[in-house]
């Protein structure tokens, strides 16, 4: 039976603790990695399925497993992978991990043994990758880029340059148009990345493709190379080309003694390398890359741009490359090239993207989005600057999906927003010398808090800072009258409530109540239609495909509603499909909607051992089927936990000096029974017995009710299972979709909306609070504790002078 991805990765990671602590993860990625190619290759050969890999005879995973205890498993296991690599000449070599290796496995029974265990865990069912892949949903090549973004953050600073987090991949994928099919009706495009890495930008972009992609890539670190390679084979891509080697010194795709030029070219080199020179003459280049000038000799930022742009196919060739921003303004050598690049309008738009976002550097970067076709009508670049959306996650930063589809819909339709977006006429850029830095053109940042004079001498809240609320008083046009009357200063304002009520006036105006009614409406005609295709859910179905379109219909429907983001709705979907709605949809692709559990009984007695209805967890068909049963035990628990809360307090109390418990080494059931028969009949020791006899009354009650809620529990869970195995599937499907999916995403939503609201509140707080107390009033106040301080003194014989007290 399929398992969730989620188990997946569990098992996966699994494997990776075994070996840390030899060696770092840039060392033991490539282990993992390995067995988990191997281990894919050969299930798809059990399975019959069609690949162009071949497996030899006598290099399969299962005759891994087969060998795991003999001695000599390292370099058995070698051999194999090399079989692998000599009967695959066209994906090139796989030997990244050396089994054999001592220095990182340790001595040879340490070796053996974590090998074994290696395999051990590779050999589970959930990792029986005959069954586990999804017509349609790549879950391994999921499970792999999961693998390789936990191994980029643990591979420190300066090693995890291997990897392009995916959603800088897909947003790439999305600016350069690969979802888009060619004008031409080609049936096949072809994409190249110079310093392709791990495979996992080639990989997102290729995935966005409606058609064929031909795919070509080159990695200076052989090791690198041969996982991408492998990467490439375990996302299906078995025809990718990955060559090894330097890409600038010596490129491996070449027509003759020209470049290869591709429809996309698509790269996230190293940053600022100082030895790009190493080994060739730029200016005596073979391949004409360095005609808009040559790069400083310590810097090969734009040495990858310039061989990227002559990678081009060279009238429709589309393009995209990560580079620091230090591209966009440095001078000298740099901005000759710059100069030049505008001049040709090959420069089709800047996205500024967060700091701390890639694996090996902090600093931040942003994406060039080059196009060769029409760039002679070009007459602006596009900016948009993206670096204020992502949230923490970890050490790193990371792009939200609201962050990305933002990015995406803007630069789409070329949406100027003021702040973030914004077309640059060339006339401007040439204004500015050709320095490209962002800030000159677009004002992202958070505006200073504006303070009045006159209002903090007079009072009143100005009303242009109220104006600027303009987006409130549109939806709730009469809540500004009710909340605020004019001052007697013309163009303030007074307000006519305690700040503090101010949230409560809001939430409680027939205004807002209208509002919440106009969310839910939208809110409930989504969900109407979204319950139609979730209940259409089947198997065979492709998962990717239908959050797409559950995502796309709830922007759409709350793009043109004020005061509720579009894109915070998105967000908090795509939350919930993260966990745990895509690990149910998955399981339904695999194998439709099941819902028993397993058998209750053997050898007629009541069994239970846990809960095994993956889609409909046991809390919420007890909520749905027994609410009053599920009441009554948590009533229950709550008398259990008030009396346990006591006794410990009274335990904590008696073991203070010369408590009844102050030498006791531990207050059980036993020791009171003892303490109590040995006191019995003592009249000195009265007041002792009552105490001891009332605590074992109450720690007998507790253990009886214990004993209750357990007897309870286990009946419910009978009839939980029993209710459960007893559903149709419509009464299944109709419990999933709408008691788990929808019911929890309605209630996420409709947080977003309160938290609006409280925004909104506290903006008005915020002004009223800072001009609450004008000058006067504070000086009148002064005057006021002046006065009282000088009459306690005189009071006591002092008197106030000029400052000094007598």
């Amino acid at each position: 039976m399929p398992v969730k991805k989620s188990q997946i990765y569990s098992s996966l990671w699994s494997a990776c603790d075994e070996l840390r602590g030899g060696m770092d993860a840039s060392q033991y990625k490539d282990y993992i990695l390995t067995l988990l190619f191997i281990k894919y290759i050969s299930d798809l050969h059990k399975a019959g399925r069609r690949s162009l890999i071949v497996v030899p005879r006598g290099a399969s995973f299962d005759d891994m497993y087969a060998i795991r205890h003999e001695n000599d498993l390292g370099d058995k296991m070698n051999k194999m992978v090399e079989k692998i690599t000599s009967a695959n000449a066209g994906i090139g070599n796989i030997n990244v991990a050396d089994f054999d290796d001592g220095n990182k496995l340790g001595d040879a029974r340490e070796k053996k043994e974590k090998l074994a265990r290696l395999l051990a865990i590779f050999s589970r069912p959930e990792l029986d990758l005959t069954t586990n892949r999804v017509d349609g949903d790549d879950i391994l090549g999921d499970a792999y880029e999961y693998l390789m973004k936990n191994f980029a953050t643990e591979s420190g600073k300066s090693k995890g340059q291997f990897y392009t987090p995916a959603e800088v991949s897909r947003l790439i994928a999305a600016v350069i148009g690969m979802s888009r099919r060619p004008a031409n009706g080609a049936h096949q495009v072809t994409l190249y990345d110079p310093a392709c890495g791990s495979g996992s930008l080639l990989l997102r972009a290729a995935e966005a493709s409606p058609v064929k992609v031909s795919i070509h890539g080159q990695e200076k670190d052989s090791s690198t190379a041969g996982l991408a390679r492998m990467n490439m084979v375990l996302h299906g891509q078995d025809t990718a080309i990955i060559h090894d080697g330097n890409t600038l010194v010596k490129p491996q795709f070449r027509d003759g003694d020209a470049l290869r030029t591709f429809d996309y070219v698509v790269a996230n080199p190293p940053f600022s390398q100082k030895n790009w020179m190493t080994g060739f003459d730029p200016s005596a280049d073979r391949y004409h890359r360095f005609e808009d000038g040559i790069p400083p000799e310590k810097n090969g930022d734009y040495a990858f741009l310039l061989h990227i742009i002559k990678s081009m196919k060279p009238r429709t060739g589309k393009g995209a490359c990560i580079l620091p921003h230090g591209i966009l303004f440095r001078g000298n050598a740099e901005e000759d090239i710059r100069r030049n690049l505008i001049k040709r309008r090959i420069i089709k738009a800047i996205i500024s993207l967060p700091p701390n976002l890639f694996y090996g550097t902090g600093i931040p970067a942003c994406i060039l989005v080059l196009d060769k076709e029409n760039a002679a009508a070009r007459d602006g670049i596009f900016m948009i600057d993206a670096s204020k959306g992502f949230i923490k996650d970890g050490a790193k930063n990371r792009l939200r999906e609201q962050d990305i589809q933002k990015a995406m819909d803007v630069f789409h339709d070329y949406q100027e927003i003021p702040g973030y977006s914004r077309m640059v006429p060339l006339a401007e850029v040439y204004d500015n010398d050709c320095n490209l830095n962002l800030p000159r053109y677009i004002d992202s940042s958070d505006g200073e808090v504006r303070q009045d004079l006159f209002a903090h001498l007079n009072g009143g809240i100005p009303d242009a800072d109220l104006q600027e609320l303009g987006d409130y008083w549109h939806v709730f046009p009469q809540l500004r009258s009710q909340l605020f009357s004019p001052s007697v200063h013309a163009g303030y304002s007074v307000l006519s409530i305690p700040s503090g009520n101010i949230r409560s006036f809001i939430l409680e105006s027939a205004e807002f109540q209208k509002f919440r009614a106009a969310v839910e409406d939208r809110l409930s005609h989504w969900m109407q239609q979204s319950r139609e295709l979730m209940m259409a859910l089947h198997e065979g179905m492709h998962a990717k495909e239908f959050i797409r379109t559950l995502g796309d219909s709830l922007r759409a429907l709350f793009h043109d509603m004020l005061l509720v983001d579009e894109y915070d709705v998105y967000q908090r979907l795509m939350d919930y499909w993260e966990e745990p709605m895509r690990d149910d949809v998955y399981l339904i692709a695999a194998e439709g909607w099941i819902f028993k559990t397993s058998n209750l009984t053997r050898k007629g007695k009541e069994k239970i051992t846990g809960w095994e209805s993956s889609l409909l967890p046991e809390a919420l068909l007890q909520r749905h089927f027994f609410p009053n049963e599920v009441e009554e035990l948590h009533q229950k628990r709550l008398q259990v936990e008030q009396m346990e809360a006591e006794l410990d307090s009274q335990e904590e109390e008696q073991r203070g000096d010369n408590g009844f418990f102050f030498e006791w080494e531990k207050v059980d059931l036993a020791a009171l029974k003892s303490r109590i028969k040995e006191i019995k009949g003592d009249l000195l020791a009265a007041e002792e017995l009552a105490f001891l006899r009332d605590f074992l009354d109450r720690k007998n009650t507790v253990k009886e009710w214990k004993a209750e809620i357990k007897t309870l529990e286990t009946k419910l869970s009978i009839q939980t299972r029993q209710a459960c195995d007893a559903l149709s599937e419509e009464e299944g499907k109709m419990l999933v979709v709408d008691k788990k999916w929808l019911e929890s995403l309605r209630s996420g939503i409709h947080e977003d909306v309160e938290r609006v609201m409280h925004a909104f509140a506290q903006q008005l707080k915020t002004l009223a609070d800072r001009y609450a107390a004008p000058l006067p009033e504070i000086e009148q106040k002064v005057a006021e504790l002046k006065d009282r301080v000088t009459a306690h003194l005189q009071k006591m014989g002092l008197t106030w002078e000029g400052g000094s007290h007598e």
